[in-house]
């Protein structure tokens, strides 16, 4: 095991920028998740870890061994793709096997080791089938064992959970966090979908337009965005959001059409300009909804209801805004019947509008 240091990292394509100026740590041991919208240059990035894309400017080092002008094949990294790239003419056994023996690999060991790596995948059953005769589930397994069957020093994963259904990606996704844990190995996983990412992640960074916009655990990032985008992209379903101003006189915040109290860290967060624009967001969690009027309440109509089972998803207007709000199943509400909105004041975050940048992240719990 090592750890992966991406220095500085400039790439571009035809003067396109898909990375500007990029430094990660991928600690060692440890999975580091790259999350961002399609073209933010996570997947670039992890090619350029993996020696199948050359940087423009910058270094990247595996340990203290700077591999800019290492073959790819010379890294001792292992790389899951989104599609399996299995051999369909080879059993499992034999695609599993295959860079061992392109490595030259004495033949008892060769078996020894893939039958000990597909035993702890679930495989040991199935080495003598073809891709044909297998499941999407049980191709990306043998996909991940041809990957860690050579025990590199680096695994990268480029979204390769993509293909697999709904069920099976969780299952998956699971297996794969336990594996990652049992063999310690430093892992760059890439994916788009924001809820695999807060499930596997050790360390959880956010790339949009190939910039880092924020890095830490999947709860620091939750919890303390440090800027909207960061705030709308994690969490499902997302944040909600409202445009406002503050008025120092009763220290409200001001929307179009409520007002919330500007008490403690917020009144501090919204030391700015008298008028400058603001965005106060909370989470569907920190919702609660009443038929009763409250203090501080804010008035909402029931514009759709979707039973979940556990919770009831709720999404409310409030003026032209929607509300969404994760409630109880006991609480039954009808369409386009009125109700009030309570937010936690604890968990309420306030951005500035103009930087984007959150002004609570730091405090806010």
């Amino acid at each position: 095991m090592a750890k992966v240091l991406a220095r500085n990292i400039v790439k571009q394509f035809n003067k396109v920028s898909a990375l500007d100026h990029v430094t990660i740590e991928f600690e060692e041991g440890k999975l580091t998740v790259l999350v961002g919208p399609s073209g933010c240059g996570k997947t670039t990035l992890l090619r350029i870890v993996a020696g199948l894309e050359d940087p423009t400017a910058g270094d990247v080092y595996i340990g203290e061994r700077r591999i800019n002008d290492v073959p790819p094949w010379d890294r001792n990294i292992a790389m899951v793709f989104q599609n399996y790239a299995l051999y369909p003419h080879m059993s499992v056994f034999d695609n599993m096997a295959y860079p061992l023996r392109a490595h030259g690999m004495p033949r008892q060991q060769v078996r020894d080791q893939v039958q000990s790596t597909a035993k702890s995948l679930g495989l040991g059953e199935l080495l003598r089938r073809r891709p044909r005769e297998l499941s999407g589930g049980q191709m990306q397994r043998v996909a991940v064992g041809r990957a860690i069957v050579r025990r590199p020093e680096v695994f990268l994963m480029d979204e390769p959970l993509s293909n697999l259904d709904a069920k099976l990606r969780v299952d998956m996704r699971t297996d794969l966090r336990r594996l990652q844990k049992d063999l310690g190995v430093t892992t760059i996983y890439v994916t788009h979908d924001q809820a695999e990412a807060m499930t596997m992640a050790d360390k959880l960074i956010v790339l949009r337009d190939g910039h880092i916009l924020q890095a830490g655990t999947p709860d620091e990032l939750y919890h303390r965005p440090n800027s909207l985008f960061v705030a709308g992209f994690i969490g499902s379903p997302s944040m909600n959001f409202a445009d406002c101003r503050y008025d120092s006189r009763e220290a409200r915040l001001a929307a179009a059409t409520f007002s919330y109290p500007a008490t403690g860290r917020l009144r501090a967060a919204a030391n700015a300009p008298e008028g400058a624009g603001l965005v106060l967001g909370v989470r569907p969690e920190d919702i609660a909804v009443s038929t009763d009027a409250g203090p501080d309440a804010v008035r909402a109509t029931v514009y759709m209801s979707e039973p979940l089972g556990r919770e009831n998803l709720l999404t409310l207007k409030v003026g032209d805004v929607l509300f969404k709000v994760l409630a109880s199943p006991d609480v039954r509400v009808a369409l386009d019947q009125a109700a009030w909105l309570n937010f936690n004041a604890e968990r309420v975050h306030l951005f500035d509008k103009a930087t984007s940048k959150s002004l609570t992240s730091v405090e806010a719990a």
